[in-house]
């Protein structure tokens, strides 16, 4: 399964690829703000992309419905923000899941 990640955070961006390649996914492209996400997107054709809620130039579900829209796939918000509007937001977008991490 080949995975897109989008983090504005180098260090969480790195994590997150350590821990998808552990389990044995293949990370096909990293993003560090939304807007390069839909292009990367449209670029590599992912199965799964993993996105931050909050990033530059254009939030993760703003992404996520481009992303969507052009090609739908599974897409998981992995964030530090658990607010409730971010994650109804997410859930009327069609994101599949939406953890925060403290």
């Amino acid at each position: 399964m080949r995975v897109l990640i989008a983090e504005d955070e180098s260090l969480i961006r790195l994590d997150l690829r350590q821990l998808l390649e552990r389990a044995g996914l293949e990370v096909c492209a990293e993003a560090h703000d939304g807007e390069e996400d839909v292009e990367l997107a449209r670029e590599h054709e992912p199965d799964l992309a993993v996105l931050d809620v909050k990033m530059p130039r254009l939030d993760g579900i703003e992404a996520e419905r481009r992303m969507t829209a052009e090609r739908p796939i599974p897409i998981v918000i992995v964030s530090a923000y658990s607010e409730l509007t971010l994650v109804h937001r997410a859930a009327e977008a069609g994101v599949y899941g939406y953890s925060w991490r403290r």
